[in-house]
């Protein structure tokens, strides 16, 4: 399993956008990554300067959001429903789409689920729960 570094997250993103902004040739991951980095216009000075990126702190207790957690978590869940896994997720989250007029807004609730699924996990010393991350969106989907 690949499990990048903090730092390897963030120059990703960094490295998608600059591609991206300068019309250069994208890796697949880095094309499913730049329809999310366009909808965040907040991000793009984030985006715009690596050094500062990885030097960045990104502390709950500043009240700002990670520019690079939410992105990945926006990846995590394109490529989920890129390959239906959990099996139904592709499904929950375009009813999910449909219901709220929007697939970002739609990401955007998903983030909630799978945020709660990884809480858990970490504080019950578990693996994920992928039924019970699925029934999440599914509930949020059918509400």
């Amino acid at each position: 399993m690949f499990q990048p570094s903090q730092h390897d997250v963030r120059r990703f993103f960094c490295e998608a956008w600059r591609k991206h902004r300068d019309g250069l040739p994208l890796t697949q991951m880095e094309a499913l990554a730049t329809p999310w980095l366009d909808q965040h216009p907040e991000y793009h000075a984030d985006l715009s300067d690596v050094d500062a990126a990885l030097a960045a702190s990104f502390a709950v207790e500043d009240g700002r959001t990670n520019p690079f957690l939410h992105l990945s978590m926006h990846l995590s869940i394109t490529e989920q429903c890129g390959i239906d896994q959990p099996t139904g997720i592709r499904q929950a989250v375009e009813l999910l789409a449909a219901r709220r007029q929007s697939l970002h807004e739609a990401h955007h609730e998903v983030m909630e689920c799978l945020g709660e699924m990884i809480w858990a996990s970490q504080r019950s010393g578990l693996p994920p729960d992928g039924h019970a991350y699925l029934d999440a969106v599914r509930r949020r989907a059918t509400r």
